[in-house]
């Protein structure tokens, strides 16, 4: 009787794996780890707060407030709303565009406050002023969509359009 040992190589080499076949794997186990390693590196997940209760940052600010129609401040950190335009507010130029920056300000605070807002990079961190560029969601759905369906915002085109006739 063969010992158990010369029993147990025996099968291997009658299933076909051999020396040859074991490089061969190891070959294709590394060329495989290289091809993942060289794979384009997954975006971050979005950051996602906690419900979080918005005040208005010229009146109380705090870390967590609303500026305007599309900036406000989170967790300390300005974010502008990369996907919309909103009507001024400081200062407006006319009756008409600060009527509508106040309803789109005021909108913004009522959307932050109901839900769960994430923030979504852009292919550019920050604006000139230092604010970081997201678009945002509270609980899934779109705050720019909103406020654009809403008639309180534009989708931004790339430089801001007056809002006076």
């Amino acid at each position: 009787m063969k010992h158990s040992l010369e029993l147990h190589r025996g099968r291997h080499r009658r299933a076909g794996f051999g020396r040859r076949e074991l490089g061969g794997t190891l070959l294709a186990g590394v060329v495989g780890g290289l091809a993942w390693s060289m794979l384009p590196a997954v975006e971050p997940a979005p950051a996602t707060a906690p419900r979080t209760s918005f005040g208005f940052c010229h009146s109380g600010g705090g870390d967590d407030c609303v500026v305007d129609g599309d900036t406000f401040r989170m967790a300390g950190d300005r974010i502008r709303i990369a996907d919309i335009d909103t009507p001024e507010t400081h200062p407006a130029r006319c009756p008409e565009e600060a009527r509508l920056g106040a309803a789109a300000t005021q909108r913004l605070h009522a959307l932050l406050n109901s839900g769960a807002v994430t923030l979504h990079p852009i292919d550019r961190d920050s604006d000139r002023y230092g604010r970081k560029l997201r678009r945002v969601t509270v609980d899934g759905r779109g705050v720019g969509d909103t406020l654009v369906a809403e008639g309180l915002a534009r989708p931004y085109r790339g430089r801001r359009m007056g809002w006076c006739s």
